[in-house]
């Protein structure tokens, strides 16, 4: 582990600046799952997210190409290759989430521990 500074945490010098989905996009992981099955046009991605609105779609995605992790096709959009080898470690993290899903829900709140859906 690498010692702080007062530069560690400069937004154009921390690593995290430029986590490739950042946490205010919450959609960008749920657009990229859905890519990993296939090309999906706007509207296709549309019916499988019904909470999502237009604005928020097109930003995910402008978002997702623009760290160059979804790409157009004739279709609609693609993972790129960069776009799958985050994917990977997107679904070792749901993994991860579904198999601790009920010590996560008690820690929240001990009276209403549930299985995972949709993970």
């Amino acid at each position: 582990m690498h010692p702080t500074t007062p530069l560690t945490f400069d937004e154009e010098l921390c690593p995290s600046s430029m986590l490739p989905v950042r946490m205010q996009n919450k959609w960008a992981p749920f657009v990229l799952r859905l890519l990993d099955h296939g090309d999906q046009s706007f509207n296709a991605l549309r019916l499988k997210l019904p909470r999502i609105g237009p604005k928020e779609l097109t930003r995910a995605l402008r978002s997702l190409e623009r760290d160059g992790f979804i790409t157009p096709s004739p279709t609609g959009y693609r993972l790129t290759p960069l776009g799958r080898s985050l994917l990977a470690l997107l679904l070792d993290v749901y993994a991860w989430t579904t198999e601790h899903w009920d010590e996560i829900v008690d820690a929240r709140d001990p009276d209403s521990a549930q299985s995972p859906s949709g993970l």
